[in-house]
């Protein structure tokens, strides 16, 4: 239990921007902190549901919302996903040979690519939430993508190979009990995705547009294995920030389309 509890406060303390008392970095505190990832994005999930009731109530126009919307994850986080989307974006776009592009990713300045694609990416969500503030009926499924995007980018870490031995998912993949991290971020999956489906069941074609979502994500979860290993030789912490920022996206516009088809 207490080796649980560690972990909890290590995946809060890295990966969100909530104050948690602070405990040491070491094996037995790092075990199981991968399987608590996910309830960040649960975090986001429910002051994403918030929000959206706060606007709904007050009758806010749908740019207001959306804006507030797409800043919330990074308020939740503290911006370090869309710190890995950014560095790698820079390192796609150098066309370099694999040592350039780690040599980018480990690189704490920023080239020019990477902040257009960090604007697009902002942009692509605020316009997604925009549409989903009209036709609200997959909002769960947006909900919910913040929790299943972090069990993706979990399961990336523990079971992919590392691109180097030094680094933030090194140490977490070292420190971690893989085998058991993996089964239960796995079962966090089906769970977060049987949850969303339920929770549009009701509506016209809501667990199709469920089906789909989920198709779509481990369509890109196979994608982003074949490119990381192919052109990084692994994963690396910024390569999981990426995973599941595009995860985090994909489930916005699942949400997104599939209201405009109800």
């Amino acid at each position: 239990m207490k080796s649980a509890w560690s972990g909890l406060l290590v995946a809060f303390s890295l990966y969100s921007a909530v104050p948690v008392p602070q405990v040491q970095w070491e094996k037995k505190t790092m075990r199981w902190a991968l399987s608590f990832l996910p309830f960040v994005g649960v975090l986001v999930g429910a002051a994403e549901w918030l929000w959206y009731l706060f606007c709904a109530h007050f009758g806010a126009v749908a740019l207001f919302y959306a804006v507030g919307a797409a800043l919330i994850p990074l308020l939740v986080s503290g911006g370090i996903h869309l710190d890995g989307l950014c560095d790698t974006c820079d390192a796609l776009c150098s066309y370099g040979d694999r040592e350039k592009r780690l040599a980018i990713l480990k690189d704490p300045h920023v080239g020019a690519f990477g902040p257009m694609w960090l604007m697009a990416f902002l942009l692509a969500e605020a316009a997604c939430f925009a549409q989903i503030y009209e036709k609200p009926a997959l909002l769960p499924l947006a909900c919910v993508g913040f929790a299943v995007a972090r069990t993706l980018g979990g399961c990336k870490i523990v079971l992919s190979p590392c691109a180097k031995d030094t680094g933030l998912a090194h140490i977490f993949a070292e420190n971690s009990d893989k085998k058991a991290v993996a089964v239960t971020l796995m079962i966090e999956f089906v769970l977060l995705v049987t949850a969303a489906g339920l929770l549009v069941y009701t509506v016209p074609y809501g667990l199709r547009a469920a089906k789909v979502w989920a198709v779509v994500l481990l369509l890109w979860y196979g994608l982003h294995e074949k490119l990381s290993r192919r052109i990084f030789g692994g994963i690396t912490g910024d390569l999981a920030g990426f995973c599941i920022s595009l995860s985090e996206l994909l489930a916005l516009a699942c949400a997104a389309f599939g209201g405009l088809m109800i």
